[in-house]
């Protein structure tokens, strides 16, 4: 299969799900436009891929794209919390990532671990900063470099 992003989302508050929107724009060295966690760190981007979603949907949860936060969920990356740091993704052919960090530690007042009382974010979820921007939406092809 094919990776690609299956879904972009934003929120304008940190700690809580994000909303799916029809594309976003990424913006070098700050991350998507908009979004609470864009800024000149290293946790630009979130990226989860679907997969670790289902898992938890096959614990009965009814999730659905933004419900851990995650900036983009791809598609056909089932070992994305594998990759190395440092490595290089290109979205749409233009749009480049480097992996900064896997996982996290989770906040306990966080939304998610409220609605929910587990996630996957923490172990299976990357973060990115952007080194080359552009305009990002779900369908877009995902390489690594």
């Amino acid at each position: 299969m094919e990776a690609m992003v299956k879904a972009v989302c934003l929120s304008e508050e940190k700690g809580i799900t994000k909303k799916v929107i029809e594309k976003g724009v990424l913006i070098e060295d700050f991350g998507l436009k908009g979004d609470a966690h864009a800024g000149k760190w290293h946790r630009q981007l979130s990226l989860l891929d679907e997969s670790s979603i289902d898992k938890m949907r096959g614990h009965g949860y009814k999730l659905n794209y933004g419900d851990f936060a995650e900036n983009i969920t791809t598609e056909g990356l089932e070992n994305l919390y594998k990759l190395p740091v440092g490595q290089k993704l290109r979205i749409s052919g233009e749009i480049i990532l480097e992996v900064t960090q896997i996982g996290k530690k989770c906040h306990h007042d966080c939304e998610i671990m409220q609605k929910i009382g587990e996630c996957v974010m923490p172990k299976e979820g990357i973060f990115a900063k952007v080194i080359k921007g552009g305009i990002i939406k779900a369908g877009d092809k995902i390489e690594l470099l």
